[in-house]
């Protein structure tokens, strides 16, 4: 969001990145404080747990301030950048301070009537991020909440009662007043840690804008709280703790191994894939198959002239006419509900690796699109995906992921279903191998295929159905053409 603190200094907050997310990593600032930026000109490169993303700014003047340095994570809704709209860089420094140039070079002449500078609707670009516009924002109404008594550090909870931080004995006198109403919490992530922690999150203090409470807030409650239980224990055994006026020798960090922090787009991938592995009861089946005629099939084609097609465009033509076939497995699991949602398109998901980290690209109505058009679709995904320009709505909303790991020289796995997804197609390496083919023995291209499907949506009869058909299409692709 943004708002006008005196008329022409224009403070610019992390908008709405849109799919949900509710915080982003300043990876680099692409402004100086004096800089001059136009309307919609990128500012901040951010990463969230689904992409690398440029913010543009909506308002075009001098940058007087910057909030956050590179590797900083903020909650949407910090301060970005502050903006003297319709400074330049000559008189930055003056709207820096809000001094009005003409009155400091003695020229200052009474304003026209009008309304006030504070009420003035400074332009913008009225449209730059997902659910985020620099038009005026209807007017909301703002929840009031019982006073609360001001905290200089957050208090934590331990054996029940809320104890403040630095307290050595007795309870806590440092406390945040609990709060009617909801909990100024916007992150998820921070919801789940105080729940797993057994945290009253309206015990807490926030330190965040407007009170907000951020993870750092719930992770400095537990480690007070365990210094705390930790002390309580001392007396309890009768150790009596550290004579007075010395100081407790702090513990010794191990001194081996290398810690990496599960954030961004590593986080997310964990994140999804324990809840893949806590929620979707997934079973595996597996073929071996002749991708000889595939493989021909495949050359003459090339050979025809025209746009080259990909190995990965015709398998993901066999596995949307696979899908035609048995929609179960094109489908998610409303567990609410308890219903299972059949999808009427396919959007086709496919894993990349990349300097990232793995992520899944996904083609939009791949159903509807040929041999040609998958290749185009799947080599733009592939280059906007190693240059981390992927957009999170390019990142979200797929029904189905193939998943090409022959590429890294394996024959086979068992992938773990990308949620809320019900099935996930693996190909593996094509190599020569012996092969009995029309009775003889044989060197052939063989490829091991496996599925791994939401039990909750089928049986083994639809998944093997599934993968046979895949099969027969690999090593026949004449099959295909019932369905084209």
């Amino acid at each position: 969001m943004a708002h006008a603190s005196d008329g022409r200094s224009m403070e610019f907050k992390l908008p709405d990145l849109g799919e949900g997310l509710t915080e982003a990593e300043i990876v680099r600032w692409l402004v100086e404080v004096g800089d001059v930026v136009a309307v919609d000109q990128p500012v901040v490169e951010v990463e969230t747990a689904k992409a690398m993303v440029e913010v543009p700014c909506p308002y075009g003047g001098v940058v007087t301030a910057r909030f956050g340095e590179e590797g900083t994570e903020l909650p949407v809704g910090a301060p970005l950048v502050t903006v003297a709209v319709g400074a330049t860089a000559a008189d930055g420094p003056a709207r820096a301070s809000g001094t009005d140039a003409g009155s400091a070079t003695g020229t200052d002449e009474a304003p026209a009537a009008g309304p006030p500078a504070a009420e003035k609707k400074p332009e913008g670009s009225g449209n730059v991020l997902v659910g985020y516009g620099t038009s005026e924002a209807p007017a909301r109404r703002r929840r009031v909440r019982p006073e609360r008594r001001v905290a200089t550090g957050v208090s934590g909870r331990a054996n029940g009662r809320v104890r403040d931080a630095g307290q050595t004995t007795g309870p806590a006198v440092r406390t945040a007043e609990p709060v009617d109403g909801p909990v100024p919490v916007i992150s998820p992530l921070v919801r789940r840690l105080a729940r797993q922690h057994d945290l009253d999150l309206r015990e807490l203090a926030g330190s965040g804008p407007d009170g907000l409470i951020l993870r750092a807030d719930v992770e400095y409650a537990l480690r007070a709280a365990a210094a705390q239980g930790g002390r309580t224990a001392d007396r309890e055994a009768g150790t009596g703790g550290a004579p007075a006026g010395s100081v407790a020798p702090s513990p010794a960090a191990p001194s081996d191994g290398t810690r990496v922090p599960l954030k961004g787009v590593r986080g997310a991938v964990a994140d999804k894939l324990s809840r893949s592995r806590r929620e979707i009861p997934d079973a595996t089946c597996w073929v071996d198959a002749d991708a000889t005629g595939l493989m021909r099939a495949r050359t003459a084609m090339n050979a025809s002239g025209g746009p080259k097609i990909s190995l990965v465009a015709l398998l993901a033509r066999i596995c949307t006419a696979a899908l035609a076939r048995f929609p179960e497995l094109n489908s998610t699991v409303d567990t609410e509900a308890r219903e299972i949602v059949r999808l009427d398109g396919v959007h086709l998901g496919f894993a990349a690796q990349t300097d990232r980290g793995l992520v899944v690209p996904v083609v939009r109505d791949a159903h509807a699109r040929d041999a040609e058009s998958l290749t185009a679709e799947f080599a733009r995904l592939t280059e906007a995906a190693r240059a981390g320009r992927l957009t999170p709505g390019e990142l979200t909303g797929g029904t189905f992921t193939l998943n090409n790991y022959g590429v890294f020289g394996v024959d086979g796995s068992t992938p773990i279903i990308n949620h809320p997804e019900a099935a996930m197609l693996g190909v593996g390496r094509i190599v020569p191998k012996p092969w009995v083919h029309e009775g003889e023995l044989a060197v052939r291209q063989v490829v091991q295929l496996s599925l791994t499907f939401d039990h909750r949506v089928c049986d083994g009869g639809t998944a093997g159905g599934f993968l046979r058909y895949v099969a027969d299409c690999v090593e026949q692709p004449a099959v295909l053409l019932r369905t084209l």
